[in-house]
Formats: C-alpha cells, sequence, structure tokens
C-alpha cells in the first residue's frame, strides 16, 4: 500500500492507505483511512480516519464510512448508505462546550467477507454483518446479521436464508 494526500478541486485524500489498482472518483472526502488493490470508490463518498476498506470492493456513491468501520473483502455497497459510530450522539458536552474525540466512546461495526448492502441503509455501530449477507435497500440495521442471510425493513429482520 502507498499513503496519498491529494487536494484539488475534485478530490481531498489526506493521508490514505491505497492498495494497488483503487478507483476512486471525482468529489470523495477520505483521511487517515486504508482502501485495499481493486476496490472502487463512487463520487461523493466520505470515508473517515481509521476505517478500512477490504479488497475488490465496490463503494458507491453518496455513501458515508465514518470512524470505526471495517469493511472485508468483496463487499457491496449501495449508493447513499450511512454507518453510524455513537449510540448516543450530542453537540454539546453537559458544561455546554462543542464535544471533543474525548467526550464520546467510538463504537466499531463490522462488515464480514462479499457481504452486499443495499441503497439507502443505515447502519447503527456496534453491529456485525455476516459473510454473503443481504441487506434490502432502505433498511435500518439494529443488530447483527448472521452469514447468509438477507435481512430487510426498519428495523431490519431476517427474510430468508441464502443456499
Amino acid at each position: 500500500m502507498i499513503r496519498v494526500d491529494i487536494k484539488n478541486d475534485q478530490q481531498c485524500l489526506v493521508d490514505v492507505k491505497l492498495g494497488d489498482d483503487v478507483k476512486i472518483f471525482n468529489f470523495v472526502n477520505a483521511y487517515g483511512c486504508s482502501i485495499d488493490s481493486g476496490t472502487k470508490i463512487g463520487a461523493f463518498v466520505e470515508i473517515q480516519k481509521g476505517a478500512t476498506i477490504g479488497k475488490n470492493c465496490k463503494i458507491s456513491s453518496h455513501s458515508f464510512i465514518c470512524e470505526g468501520v471495517h469493511i472485508a473483502d468483496n463487499v457491496f455497497v449501495g449508493h447513499n448508505v450511512t454507518f453510524i459510530n455513537d449510540k448516543f450522539p450530542r453537540a454539546i458536552t453537559e458544561n455546554g462546550a462543542l464535544q471533543t474525540e474525548d467526550n464520546w466512546e467510538c463504537i466499531k461495526t463490522f462488515i464480514e467477507e462479499g457481504a452486499s448492502i443495499g441503497s439507502s441503509v443505515t447502519i447503527l455501530c456496534g453491529v456485525r454483518v455476516g459473510k454473503r449477507s443481504v441487506i434490502g435497500a432502505g433498511s435500518v440495521v439494529t443488530r447483527n446479521v448472521e452469514e447468509n442471510t438477507i435481512v430487510a425493513g426498519n428495523p431490519a429482520r431476517f427474510i430468508r436464508t441464502i443456499d
């Protein structure tokens, strides 16, 4: 992997570790993260520090991958997918000051190999999405998804097992 720093009118990539043959489209904001070989990042995606994306993934446009999210190899992330990393987000502390990194806990989320996440899905923090699972478009994932299963809805519920 190589480290890149690119800032121009169409990209802002700061301290990003990139594998071979990564394709990043315009208007991507990424910093302090790693993106492994063969992965494609669509336009208008943000990837925050400490996030990791595996090999041969497809991250579709307008998605938000926050700190604490770890995506394994061969994962599909549809358009407008949002990850959450804080169970109780607040703008200010009890004293009325703006929160800093010291005022909250980043809760990790893991997307396992070969999972597919439909467009406009929201995934809450602390969740593990199992291998080769599928999350239907528009779902809100509030708990773990078993491998080889399809879930959908709000909250996402088991639909069926994948053969």
